[in-house]
């Protein structure tokens, strides 16, 4: 069985965060491993508190998981301070981690920042080179390029810039204003921006759509598919978590990261 390594912050309701993450490694086949940077008190409405892992028990984490069960792809979401990120950045690259998958959180879906000013500056400097792919929504990806983006043409822009600027692939999303959910993906290997049209689906609950898109896509470079393949399967992994329509909690609340066992039968 292939592995795969999250990198994240805890989401005490499980929406989002590592929790969703070990759920979609686990349903897209692969063997999830954690390492958590903080710790949430969060749930559908919004985030009342965070706890940050010290950088040295963080990097504990990561040596434990690269000396004993050395992961085939890594995930990296949510990293808050500066210094969490120097330290992931220097484990990955003594370590030589592969297939690595950079989901640049910078806001909640409720709307609370999740990293400091300063961290971005290092995310930018450090851990975005390292990375095989980044997954930046549209906010995220303005932050991250200094563009403002209006439309699919800007898009297709951003990631150009995007990669550019970072050496890596980048799939900027186009769910945050611009479309539904067609997303856009450049890299080294690509001529021109390469697009993924999405479903529409009618569901108000997206908690964890980045965490989850990003983890399948991981997953899926885990075991061996190319970049635009893992996209590709990774997006209809997501679309049918969020067409099971779950309905939990007073806000944007989560998906079913286990809807294919519904389908089979196997629970009620």
């Amino acid at each position: 069985m292939k592995k795969a390594l999250t990198i994240a912050g805890s989401d005490s309701c499980g929406g989002a965060g590592i929790q969703a993450d070990i759920k979609t490694m686990t349903m897209n086949g692969v063997y999830a491993m954690s390492a958590v940077t903080a710790l949430t008190a969060q749930n559908t409405t919004g985030v009342t508190g965070i706890m940050e892992a010290s950088p040295e028990f963080l990097g504990r984490q990561l040596d434990a998981v690269f000396e004993d069960i050395f992961p085939d792809a890594v995930k990296i979401g949510m990293v808050s301070s500066a210094e969490l990120i120097e330290v992931i950045a220097d484990k990955l690259k003594y370590y030589k981690a592969r297939n690595i998958v950079v989901d640049p959180v910078m806001v909640a879906t409720s709307g609370a920042r999740l990293i400091a000013e300063d961290a971005v500056e290092t995310l930018k400097k450090r851990l975005l080179p390292l990375a095989t792919v980044i997954t930046p929504n549209i906010p995220e990806a303005e932050i991250l390029s200094g563009m403002t983006i209006k439309d699919e043409a800007d898009m297709e822009k951003a990631v150009e810039v995007l990669h550019g600027l970072y050496g890596c692939s980048v799939l900027v999303k186009g769910g945050h204003r611009i479309n539904d959910a067609n997303d856009v993906l450049f890299g080294p290997e690509d001529v021109r921006p390469i697009w993924f049209k999405g479903q529409r689906i009618d569901n108000p609950n997206t908690h964890g759509t980045g965490c989850t898109l990003s983890s399948a896509i991981a997953s899926n470079l885990a075991k061996g598919y190319t970049l635009a393949e893992s996209v590709k399967l990774a997006k209809e992994y997501l679309s049918g978590a969020l067409a099971f329509k779950l309905d939990l909690g007073k806000g944007s609340g989560p998906m079913a990261h286990n809807f294919a066992l519904f389908e089979e039968g196997c629970h009620e």
